[in-house]
């Protein structure tokens, strides 16, 4: 048997309007939802009910749709990674860190993919893309958040490599890409039949330039094939573009472009560094064209970027080409509420213009954006038949009030604060702000231990024997009294 739970007498919803191709706010109604699917949004709700929630001061939403993470990782780079970049690598640390860290202990991923997932629940997000190489642990570990998981393991044929701090160097094993696409699909075929009946996969190569040509196209066939997203790191940084046209000739998106791997269900992490981009001014103006005849779609993921005064220097720009913009979080935190408040604020910036994007724009962006890249649409939309992930905000949480806009005042003010209760496929996953089925104050306590362990190994990787402390200096200097023993 399954339960009903009505939302009686909402004050606000944000519901979906087929015909209109957008989301609208409504007043004072009624929302019912099953384990499978929402049953009605509007007023008047008549059938029977076995839980009813009193939704005065209360706003409806849809659940948010994150397309680009790396649980597995991110958060233990807490305190080391925010200002850590090269300018030598144009402010990228990306690569210094993949050299410098190790990060593919079991219980170090385990916590961390805890400890994110809680930062995603908390803020709205009932759909995630997590990027990872498979480890232990991983499927199960979504499946008890609860969440809606769009596993993504990761493959590749080449790693960075780093001989000094300017240039990028490569580590090719063609046939450990191989053997990664093998083992990726035979994780991705299991997943439909997984007892949570909320795990999908998703074909994922990693960076465009650490795969052949081989790889990636017979990775999108395998995806089309299967009916399944095809993700890939694309166009993220300048020495990825300068490395493609050492190569080829052409930027990375044309690359893609000629190799037949864009086109719908093609998520692209990123695809910023476009050959009209600033830090680009490339001789050719087609990226902009080609993403969008291609059909593809672009997860959006700010805040990394911003940290190394990186920018997707018009957001609005790529959704008037006609692009499917989705978003992401990518690093810690991660909180989807606070990506979508910067993806505005910034490209606001960038573009020197207040009208390049509006808030209704982002959050379509947040939700139906990420479903339609996912090839769901029976996600981010709060309509009859659509699946049950909802959320609940909470407009009497100070940081909301007044709600004039409650949509503003949850993006621009309260953001996580005011999430009260979350639903996945109809089951509860955040009730009164706190998470249900994990606990993350023992999974941070584990990934700190594990922090101490990873930064350990630090000088043994490093290309220059650095100890963490050298690598990434504290914030502050140590004033040397009693100061703790350092690994």
């Amino acid at each position: 048997m399954r339960q009903t739970t009505l939302i009686k007498g909402a004050d606000w919803a944000i519901a979906w309007d087929a015909a209109a191709g957008q989301h609208v706010y409504r007043r004072a109604i009624d929302v019912a939802f099953t384990e499978d699917h929402i049953l009605h949004v509007g007023p008047g709700f008549t059938g029977a009910a076995d839980q009813t929630l009193d939704g005065r001061d209360l706003m409806v939403m849809p659940g948010l749709v994150d397309v680009h993470s790396h649980l597995g990782h991110e958060p233990v780079y807490r305190g080391i990674r925010e200002e850590h970049g090269l300018p030598s690598m144009y402010m990228t640390g990306l690569y210094e860190r993949s050299q410098a860290f190790d990060t593919t202990d079991p219980d170090l991923r385990c916590a961390a993919t805890e400890v994110a997932l809680c930062e995603l629940l908390k803020s709205g997000v009932t759909s995630i893309c997590d990027i990872s190489s498979p480890y232990e642990g991983w499927s199960e570990t979504i499946a008890k958040s609860g969440v809606r998981g769009f596993l993504a393991p990761g493959f590749a044929s080449a790693r960075w490599r780093l001989e000094n701090g300017h240039s990028l160097g490569f580590a090719w094993d063609e046939a450990a890409g191989r053997r990664g696409l093998d083992t990726a699909l035979a994780l991705i075929d299991s997943l439909p039949a997984h007892p949570s009946g909320r795990l999908s996969g998703v074909v994922s190569p990693m960076q465009i330039e650490n795969c052949t040509d081989d790889l990636l196209r017979d990775s999108r066939a395998a995806a089309l094939e299967r009916g399944t997203p095809f993700t890939l790191h694309l166009a993220q940084g300048v020495l990825e573009l300068q490395e493609m046209t050492r190569r080829h000739g052409v930027t990375s998106i044309r690359h893609a472009a000629d190799l037949g791997i864009l086109g719908p269900g093609t998520i692209l992490g990123h695809a910023i560094f476009l050959d009209t981009h600033s830090w680009i001014r490339g001789w050719t103006r087609d990226d902009l064209r080609l993403l969008a005849e291609s059909g593809c779609a672009v997860a959006h993921c700010p805040t990394p970027f911003a940290r190394y005064g990186h920018l997707l220097e018009s957001f609005g720009a790529y959704v008037r080409a006609g692009i499917t913009m989705a978003l992401g979080t990518d690093t810690s935190p991660h909180n989807m509420l606070e990506e979508i408040r910067k993806a505005g604020t910034l490209s606001r910036i960038a573009a020197r213009d207040i009208t390049d994007v509006s808030t209704g724009m982002l959050f379509h962006a947040a939700t139906v954006g990420g479903a339609k890249s996912l090839l769901r649409d029976d996600l981010g939309r709060l309509a009859v038949g659509t699946r049950a992930d909802v959320v609940l905000v909470d407009l009497k949480q100070p940081d909301m009030m007044p709600a004039r806009d409650p949509l503003r005042s949850l993006v621009f003010h309260a953001a996580d604060r005011a999430v009260r209760h979350v639903f996945v496929a109809g089951r509860q996953v955040v009730a009164d702000g706190q998470v249900v089925h994990l606990d993350h104050r023992a999974a941070a306590e584990r990934l700190t231990e594990a922090q101490v362990r990873m930064m350990a190994l630090c000088p043994a990787r490093d290309y220059r024997g650095r100890a963490v402390d050298e690598l990434t200096p504290l914030s502050l200097p140590m004033d040397g009294c009693g100061r703790p023993e350092q690994p």
